[in-house]
């Protein structure tokens, strides 16, 4: 009688697959934010300078203004 031993989860027995699957969804968990964030971007872009002033907000830092949760800039 023979036995097998398998391993259902191939991620384990193969981690380059797992860095590379990690790295995809890390890259789309990046992509979908950033898309989700464009509306607030355009938003703010299309004040003027004195309505951006008001907000506390140099039109250079828009993004890092935006971004501020998610990524030190």
């Amino acid at each position: 009688m023979a036995y097998t031993a398998t391993n259902s989860d191939f991620t384990a027995s193969h981690p380059i697959y797992a860095r590379v699957l990690h790295a995809l969804k890390s890259f789309g968990t990046a992509y979908v934010e950033a898309r989700s964030r464009q509306g607030e971007i355009a938003a703010l872009e299309a004040m003027s300078d004195a309505e951006l002033a008001e907000r506390g907000i140099a039109r250079q830092d828009i993004l890092r203004h935006v971004f501020a949760d998610s990524y030190y800039l």
